[in-house]
């Protein structure tokens, strides 16, 4: 379909025979092709390969053998590192296994155990009946949400825009309602549009007036050092949240996920003192440590924060022609008509596209049978309920550039067809 103007129903039946030609040529190709989830391309984790030559030593400059027992809060060394590399205080960073969300989920389940700040547990209210609430800015990660519903906890989505969340509406939530105890946050290059939030909305979180005391932000850095088309500056919550009177409302997540290994990577929590003093004390009940051996073959391999920015270059370039694909072939495909818009992120791992509403189930069924796995609609909004059934997040990191070429002209396709399904059933 092309014209961004109504179309009559005779020419939307010719279109869509059309279409339908094309897609029926497809399925006798027989196609299997991935676009899911945002994993690193075999090429990027190739990139840190020498990783797995160290460490070169185990001793610590304290004499500490990192292969035995001990130091709950990771080895000083890392910690100084991510400390500089992220602008954090060393001594309020606890250092975690290969996944960040672990220790997102272990800081909600014990505040949901033990509460936080002196508050009562939060699962205490939900055996009142009146379950504690977090707010979630759409579209955002879905494991955040999974998270959240394993635990009980109420999910309340909030718009994000352009520079973050909808802070008016957020704002006037949270000073509402003392059930509301939290809110996610994927601050730059969001998953999966690509947001990247303003100074004006960290401060703005950091400040605003709740009406629970134990209010947290979770924010989850996942791609504070994935730019691709441009560098993108962040400004500091833990720092602002302090200036603004509360220096424990935020709880600052990140991993080296998708810089290192995914399967075996390094993780932090960092936030103020009083928080890491609760965190340390449930976790020295449940482990003595975590793997320290890995904390010091990262410091090692590394050495330096523009070492570890510089290995970020590289796999930016092995992910730029990917993102390129995505967009042009976005832009070659559907510019020209009313059926989808997207985002263009800077940075991060994926794209967002917003179908017409109605339409994103059946794209994602229509991909699928010919070859193309998506991940599912709806993926993006708690409970997977997108009302408005239109948002896809493309995941372009994993396949090559050439099975992208494919793999994305089946995904116009597929939103020419739900569409011009859709404006037919509608004259």
């Amino acid at each position: 379909m092309e014209g961004k103007q109504r179309v009559s129903k005779e020419t939307l039946e010719v279109n869509l025979r059309e279409l339908k030609r094309q897609y029926k040529e497809i399925l006798a190709l027989n196609l299997s092709l991935n676009m899911a989830r945002g994993k690193p391309s075999p090429a990027q984790l190739d990139k840190s390969m020498e990783l797995l030559q160290y460490p070169k030593s185990f001793t610590l400059r304290d004499g500490t053998d990192v292969r035995n027992y001990g130091i709950l809060e990771g080895i000083p060394e890392c910690r100084e590192f991510f400390g500089e590399l992220l602008d954090l205080n060393p001594d309020h960073i606890i250092m975690g296994g290969a996944s960040s969300l672990n220790l997102m989920f272990d800081t909600l389940a014990s505040h949901c155990l033990f509460g936080t700040g002196g508050s009562k547990p939060w699962s205490y209210y939900k055996y009142e009946g009146t379950p504690v609430k977090f707010l979630c800015p759409v579209p955002g990660y879905d494991r955040h949400f999974t998270c959240c519903e394993e635990l009980g906890i109420e999910m309340i989505t909030v718009p994000l825009l352009k520079d973050g969340p909808d802070m008016e509406l957020v704002k006037k939530l949270v000073k509402e309602d003392p059930m509301i105890k939290g809110i996610w946050c994927v601050p730059l290059h969001s998953n999966p549009s690509g947001v990247c939030y303003s100074d004006a909305v960290v401060t703005e979180l950091a400040s605003m007036e709740t009406a629970a005391d134990d209010f947290r932000i979770f924010w989850d850095n996942a791609y504070g050092v994935h730019h691709i088309y441009e560098e993108v500056p962040l400004k500091n919550i833990l720092k602002e949240c302090a200036a603004c009177g509360h220096p424990d409302r935020a709880y600052y997540f990140f991993s080296t996920a998708k810089i290192t290994f995914p399967g075996a990577g390094v993780s932090l929590v960092a936030s103020g003192a009083g928080n890491i003093a609760e965190l340390k004390k449930h976790m020295s009940a449940q482990t003595i440590s975590h793997d320290k051996i890995n904390q010091l073959r990262h410091v090692q391999y590394f050495g330096t924060p523009e070492k570890l920015k510089l290995h970020m270059k590289e796999m930016a370039a092995e992910l730029k022609p990917r993102f390129d694909v995505v967009l042009r072939k976005l832009e070659e495909g559907l510019s020209e008509t009313d059926l989808a818009t997207w985002s263009n992120p800077k940075g991060g791992y994926f794209v967002s596209v917003d179908t017409m509403p109605g339409c994103a189930k059946r794209v994602v069924s229509l991909a699928k049978e010919a070859g193309v796995v998506l991940t599912g609609a709806g993926a993006t909004y708690p409970y997977k309920k997108d009302e408005a059934d239109s948002n896809i997040r493309i995941a372009p990191s994993y396949p090559t550039v050439e099975e992208l070429e494919k793999a994305m002209d089946i995904f116009v396709l597929c939103v020419k067809v739900a569409g011009t399904e859709k404006l037919l059933n509608e004259q």
